[in-house]
């Protein structure tokens, strides 16, 4: 068993004019972030994928066990076997598995079973969740892995964004093809795949309004 071993923490200090001023900034930044459907095929260089990846493996994690893997797609045979297994489950999904009630949720988003932006984005990552790891012989069980790996990944949308990229986010239900399609193994179980790159020129979103503060905070104050 590792032992606790502690250091000291020695975090960046801001005067309060300055914070404020980040944190405003900050703030419009992330509002001018959009899911965007229509990607340029201009390839992303490589730096800016890998500085966003050590990104997310900074988020924290359940007994800091890192429960994720982020596997990184740009050949193009490879996104193509990607897109058309996921538009096989999609097409189920809009056919026969969805009901009425989510199929008129997402209609204000205009999403369809066709999935260009998973060939058309120059890299694709996949995201994948580790309920337990191998070692040492042993089977080990990870702790709050979902919560986890959602908070690594929007600390990479967050850290795309900021490098100038767009992305769309993707979770095909089912989507076990993707652990067999990237040769994953057993420990390791799809989670989502974010398609990122440039937006094509003339690239359109849908008109949508976000809540706000006062309709999904609550401040409860001493």
């Amino acid at each position: 068993m590792t032992r606790y071993v502690p250091e000291r923490h020695e975090p960046p200090s801001l005067a309060p004019d300055a914070a404020l001023a980040r944190s405003r900034r900050h703030l419009d930044t992330m509002r001018r972030r959009r899911s965007v459907r229509d990607f340029a095929p201009d390839p992303v260089p490589p730096e800016l994928i890998e500085h966003a990846l050590l990104v997310a493996g900074s988020a924290p994690s359940g007994a800091n066990q890192q429960p994720w893997t982020f596997v990184v797609v740009r050949d193009d045979a490879t996104k193509r076997r990607i897109r058309d297994a996921a538009e096989r489950e999609e097409a189920l999904l809009y056919r026969e598995r969805a009901s009425d009630e989510y199929l008129a949720a997402i209609e204000p988003i205009g999403t369809t079973a066709s999935k260009p932006h998973l060939t058309d984005a120059p890299c694709l990552i996949a995201v994948f969740e580790q309920p337990w790891r191998w070692e040492e012989n042993r089977k080990h069980k990870h702790y709050y892995v979902r919560e986890s790996v959602g908070i690594a990944v929007g600390f990479l949308l967050t850290a795309l964004h900021l490098a100038g990229l767009a992305t769309l986010t993707h979770a095909p239900s089912p989507m076990g093809f993707l652990r067999e399609i990237l040769d994953r193994p057993e420990n390791e179980r799809p989670f989502l795949i974010v398609a990122t790159g440039r937006p094509a020129p003339g690239a359109e979103v849908p008109v949508l309004e976000k809540n706000g503060l006062d309709e999904f905070a609550v401040f409860v104050d001493g």
